[in-house]
């Protein structure tokens, strides 16, 4: 132990070694000192030799000196370190050009039994002040905050080398049910190569996904997921930004309102470069500012140059790696292509529907409160109330519980002169399996479901099976549905019922869309569409089916082809734009995993040969008029069983004449009805064919 005096290094050479410098006398080259400034601070040195320094005193640069606090002149103790000891804990380093100040923040003792040869331990790195640098000590660099320098290979900082994705969440506390699938591509795509060390990405060359489009129907889960996307990631709470807040009635107020959103990320990349946080940006509703160039009414062009803002900062001249854009919309098909190509929005994701499986995990998302302070009934079932839903979107779902809950509040609510609540009996509230039902029949209809009253008016007086061809047609539909339910090679199976007027092709196309028991039925009726013009009716029809392909098994009824193409025999005259839509809709296969079965009705089935329309469904079945009198009998007899027998005690006797013309044609039936002795008979004419 020596008292010596500081000095100032002598040569900007030995400055660079980052070296203590002292005389021959008193020390050799290569050894350490560890010097004591105060009675707790000690600062360990490796020195060097310099004819220069006289005896007892010790050189610092200056740089060592700021870091350990020293001025010259100053009087310090020295003591000789036995063993050899490197400085970790440098200040600074003096390049050719600039000066790179490096400060250790920390350091990590390695496990001694890995020198031995030995396994490690497994132990916690302990950490230490001082220690001695090998050569394969492990250096990790973190860029100082106002530095411009760029860390490249694997001098990496620590915290990149951090999982992004935070170890806490759970799709369940998130409230995000049935989208499981949809969530691990989206993670494929977006989140894989953010959860790799920087140095290997980097090798590979890959460069991270940018953006991510949400669409599908409204209420399935879009802005819910992008909104919770935030939550499972280590990174800032995210921009939330709805489509339609962007724009401004100021000249460049949009566009600057878009730079607006990306300004932090672009200074925290100039600032931080690969060490920059993850910025994430959430478009709602995008199809609002973002619709294809070109096509807007407005002289000033705002919706174009909103594009072009957006294109240039997603992925522009000078790109920006540390962002992550989430864009929502139900209308994908009003989006520029240009947002649409890989490098901005290259992740495209439906959130349709959910199936049964996601039906279950939403409804207990939604009752798991009242369950854990039981206040569901016992008798309630989820996954039967799951069987019933078919087509409810998560919204519509959440809407179910909440009018249930409203059913069962409401039984306790006195009806008096004041509205109050009967405590005694709230005491045992509880929503029961009768209030989800009641609310499921009458409250909570799917916007994408089933319509009872489309159909059920088309066979309210039932189906009168009045003979075998009326069993062949049910039993052939059948059939068509069967076929569409299980086979995976014909996803689209349209058949058409063809035959004379009022014999009863619409109703047997609503029985067998009924009998399919299939979660979305529609009917395209031309009574629905009076007065339309040919482009609003063939956006009616378009609709009609857009609607069927977002639900997993549909049915679409096209009744009165003729008159959707409004035919009318004197001319003859046709719509060719409606005629041109039902081809290319009729032939159009669903997209992937849907399948759709299309019954189509007609009573002119020669002008759509005529117009090459047969050709667009698979099969075409026939449905004949009553042309026997034993089938009109047999009518008669299944629609009023009563009416002919055993009337007032009496028997009634029902006869038929066919009468037939000079020609010796059919021309007319006779019903003859007598009840003992009184006559009364009936003339219709026969019907053609």
């Amino acid at each position: 132990l020596a008292t010596m005096q500081a000095g100032r290094c002598p040569t900007d050479e030995l400055s660079l070694t980052n070296c203590a410098v002292v005389s021959e006398k008193d020390l050799q080259s290569g050894q350490h000192v560890s010097v004591k400034t105060t009675p707790n601070h000690k600062y360990v040195f490796t020195v060097k030799t310099h004819h220069t320094v006289s005896a007892g005193s010790i050189a610092f640069s200056l740089p060592q000196r700021k870091w350990a606090g020293l001025s010259i002149g100053q009087e310090v103790e020295g003591m000789k370190c036995a063993s050899l000891i490197a400085d970790l804990s440098a200040a600074a380093y003096r390049c050719t050009q600039n000066e790179l100040p490096l400060v250790v923040k920390d350091i990590e003792a390695m496990d001694a039994s890995i020198l031995k040869g030995e396994p490690a331990s497994g132990k916690k790195q302990q950490k230490i002040d001082v220690g001695l640098m090998v050569g394969n000590s492990q250096v990790i660099f973190e860029k100082a905050e106002n530095s411009s320098l760029t860390l490249v290979g694997k001098a990496k900082t620590k915290e990149a080398r951090q999982t992004i994705i935070n170890p806490d969440w759970n799709f369940e506390k998130m409230g995000i049910g049935g989208l499981d699938k949809e969530f691990s591509d989206i993670f494929r795509r977006a989140f894989a190569s953010r959860v790799f060390p920087p140095d290997i990405v980097e090798q590979m060359g890959c460069k991270h996904v940018k953006g991510i489009l949400l669409f599908g129907p409204p209420g399935c889960g879009k802005t819910l997921m992008a909104r919770q996307i935030g939550k499972m990631l280590n990174a800032r709470e995210p921009k939330v930004v709805n489509g339609p807040e962007i724009l401004n009635k100021y000249v460049g107020e949009s566009e600057a309102n878009i730079r607006k959103l990306f300004a932090e990320a672009e200074e925290e990349q100039k600032r931080l470069g690969a060490n920059s946080g993850l910025h994430i940006i959430i478009f709602d509703e995008l199809d609002a500012i973002c619709k294809q160039r070109g096509t807007g009414a407005s002289s000033t062009g705002v919706h174009d140059t909103v594009v072009n803002q957006l294109l240039s900062k997603i992925d522009g001249v000078e790109q920006l790696n540390n962002i992550l854009v989430i864009g929502m919309t139900n209308r994908p098909d009003l989006i520029d292509d240009a947002l649409m190509r890989p490098g901005r929005f290259e992740v495209k994701m439906e959130i349709g529907l959910p199936d049964e499986k996601g039906r279950v995990q939403i409804l207990n998302i939604h009752t798991n409160k009242m369950r854990s302070f039981n206040l569901l009934a016992s008798d309630v079932n989820v996954k039967e109330l799951a069987a019933e839903t078919k087509n409810y979107s998560g919204a519509e779902l959440e809407g179910l519980v909440r009018a249930a809950q409203s059913t069962a509040m409401n039984r306790h609510i006195k009806a008096t002169s004041t509205v109050e609540v009967d405590m005694e009996r709230a005491e045992k509230l509880q929503v029961t399996r009768d209030d989800f039902m009641g609310s499921l029949n009458n409250d909570i209809k799917p916007a994408f479901g089933t319509n009872q009253e489309d159909y059920s008016s088309y066979i309210m007086n039932g189906i009168i099976k009045w003979g075998d061809p009326v069993t062949h047609v049910l039993d052939d539909g059948e059939l068509l549905v069967q076929q569409t339910k299980n086979s995976d090679r014909t996803p689209l199976v349209a058949v058409l019922l063809e035959g004379p007027p009022h014999s009863g092709k619409t109703a047997l196309a609503a029985k067998i869309a009924e009998d399919s028991q299939f979660p979305f039925i529609k009917i395209c009726s031309p009574d629905k569409m009076i007065g339309h013009s040919e482009i609003s009716k063939c956006q009616a029809i378009k609709k009609v089916f857009d609607d069927a392909y977002k639900s997993q098994l549909s049915c679409v009824v096209v009744d009165d082809i003729e008159r959707l193409l409004d035919y009318v025999p004197i001319g003859p005259r046709f719509s060719n734009l409606v005629l041109q839509a039902l081809l290319v809709l009729l032939k159009k296969a669903p997209p992937k995993g849907r399948k759709l079965l299309i019954i189509g009705t007609t009573s002119r089935k020669d002008v759509l040969q005529e117009m090459e329309m047969l050709d667009a469904f698979s099969t075409t079945i026939h449905i004949p008029n009553i042309s026997t009198g034993d089938q009109l009998i047999d009518a008669l007899e299944v629609r009023w069983p009563h009416r002919f027998r055993h009337t007032n005690g009496h028997n009634i006797h029902m006869h038929v004449l066919l009468l037939k013309d000079k020609n010796n044609h059919n021309c007319a039936l006779k019903l003859a009805l007598r009840d003992e002795g009184a006559e009364l008979y009936i003339t219709t004419p026969f019907p053609k064919g």
